[in-house]
């Protein structure tokens, strides 16, 4: 059969795969990709994995190489028990920022399906790592699978050591701070290298040697609070602890006084594996919908070319068609915007805009309509932009009625919901506005920052959350969070709520309350 596909100038024939046609579907995918579409990406290393290795995966957040948990045995009980209930389905593909960059496939896929997937993951997610700004800021691809094994070593020595019961205790707290435990406006150290890793092994066997554990049982001085009386004392003090920090496992690593140096250490593996998946929350809608986009064009190129049959087309479009659905908002399955979908459409939409603009596009897009470089456009929208910017920039007034979007009004002082924008020029903006606004990780996720600590006094570790819209965190997660702080800090932690507008205090929780 592969034979008969050659001569035919097809790629593959029939359901079956083999390597061999998964090696020439992908010189031919990337050929194309290159010439045509202009993509840069990692060298790509392929693993065909079974359905039991890929929710193995699921359950150790994707990463080829990860230290051992109990929660990644829970998680891949629950997805088992799902999937062979048939309560949900198996990725096609799972694909690693790394470089060379891993994408995991499917063993039970169709090869029509192997050949959808490697265009999207080898191809699109690829291109979209290698090259986004904030991958290539905040995350180091040639140098995250060293790391991890790395942290896989020296996370079991540590058990072997200290004990299970003792490594759990620190990275149930390190994990329950991981939302908390980036750095989002300033840029982080750049990951160890092989060098700095050996450096860091002998300081850690130094400081472990030389460790004194009686200093800390000393009682507080009676006058250390009193050393640092007044505003300036205050502002010394934060100066000399770069306060406020938005990072807490940086600022615990840093600063805790009960920590040991293996305790240290693995605070900032969870940290810098926080920091690593930090990109991928800003950037979902793009990342998706760059891979959704390649693949989807490089599909209809091949075939254009005749170098897949009819009937591998439509089972290509069938699953394409899966991955983009888009339930109603009434639809039990509806779990809100597909990024799939609406990155797909937003990029076809500058393809349209770019190539037959209407007189509305031109008003919105004068920069882009009409031009034809709708390429162009793409790579740097890729390059250079997260979801927030990216929807704030190109969502159209055409999509915007595509998608029937409007922006609903809930005042918690109102007794009903009010349709403040609709489809008019005005309301275009808002709309648009509302959708980006609900895209910036900075405005969904709590803002929660160190404030003040005496180390020379009580100790006494002060937290701050900007209260943001009246949403304060919830009692029961809030409790146990400051829980896990008190165990990784040593003293008392208290949490101050502050509305961010008007810096007016709307409540504190303690530790001794906790």
């Amino acid at each position: 059969m592969a034979g008969q596909a050659n001569k035919s100038g097809l790629l593959f024939s029939g359901s079956d795969w083999d390597f061999k046609k998964l090696s020439r579907v992908y010189d031919e995918i990337e050929a194309i990709a290159v010439d045509q579409l202009h993509l840069d990406t990692y060298p790509v290393q392929m693993e065909v994995i079974s359905s039991e290795q890929m929710l193995d995966a699921y359950s150790s957040v994707g990463m080829p190489l990860m230290y051992r948990h109990w929660s990644f045995g829970k998680h891949f009980l629950y997805n088992e028990l799902l999937y062979r209930k048939g309560g949900r389905g198996l990725a096609y593909e799972l694909v690693i920022n790394s470089n060379p960059c891993i994408v995991y496939l499917m063993e039970e896929n169709t090869m029509a399906l192997q050949a959808l997937v490697t265009a999207h993951a080898a191809l699109g997610h690829n291109h979209f790592f290698k090259n986004n700004y904030l991958f290539r800021q905040w995350t180091d691809a040639g140098g995250i699978l060293s790391y991890l094994d790395f942290a896989k070593g020296y996370i079991a020595r540590c058990e072997e050591r200290h004990g299970l019961a003792a490594v759990e205790a620190i990275l149930d707290s390190a994990h329950a701070l991981m939302e908390q435990g980036v750095f989002r406006y300033h840029r982080p150290p750049k990951l160890s290298s092989e060098q700095q890793r050996e450096g860091l092994r002998e300081r850690l066997e130094y400081e472990e040697r030389s460790y004194n554990d009686l200093w800390r049982t000393l009682p507080p001085t009676q006058d250390a609070g009193n050393s640092e009386a007044g505003d300036e004392g205050v502002s010394e003090r934060k100066k000399s602890l770069n306060l406020p920090e938005e990072n807490l496992l940086y600022f615990l690593e840093k600063n805790s006084l009960v920590l040991e140096p293996w305790q240290r250490e693995i605070l900032r593996i969870v940290r810098v594996i926080a920091q690593y998946f930090y990109p991928q929350r800003q950037t979902q809608v793009m990342n998706e919908g760059c891979a959704t986009f390649v693949h989807y064009t490089l599909m209809n190129m091949l075939f254009d070319r005749g170098r897949i049959t009819e009937g591998a087309m439509l089972e290509i479009l069938r699953n394409h068609s899966n991955v983009i659905f888009q339930p109603s908002f009434d639809d039990p399955r509806f779990s809100g915007i597909n990024p799939y979908a609406l990155g797909l459409d937003m990029m076809q939409d500058i393809q349209r805009i770019s190539t037959e603009p209407t007189a509305e596009d031109r008003d919105w897009f004068p920069d882009i309509a009409g031009r034809g470089d709708w390429l162009e456009t793409l790579l740097d929208a890729w390059a250079n932009h997260r979801d927030e910017s990216f929807i704030r920039q190109y969502l159209s007034p055409t999509l915007i009625r595509k998608w029937r979007l409007f922006v609903l009004a809930d005042g918690a002082d109102q007794p009903h919901y009010e349709v403040a924008s609709i489809h008019n020029e005005r309301g275009y903006n808002n709309i648009r506005a509302a959708l980006a606004h609900s895209y910036d990780v900075g405005a969904s996720r709590p803002d929660i920052q160190v404030v003040d600590v005496d180390l020379l006094g009580d100790r006494h570790l002060r937290l701050q959350h900007k209260v943001k819209n009246g949403v304060v965190l919830e009692n029961d997660s809030r409790d146990a969070t400051l829980r896990h702080i008190r165990r990784l800090w040593g003293y008392e932690v208290s949490l101050a709520a502050v509305d961010a507008d008007t810096d007016a205090m709307v409540g504190e929780r303690s530790t001794k309350d906790c």
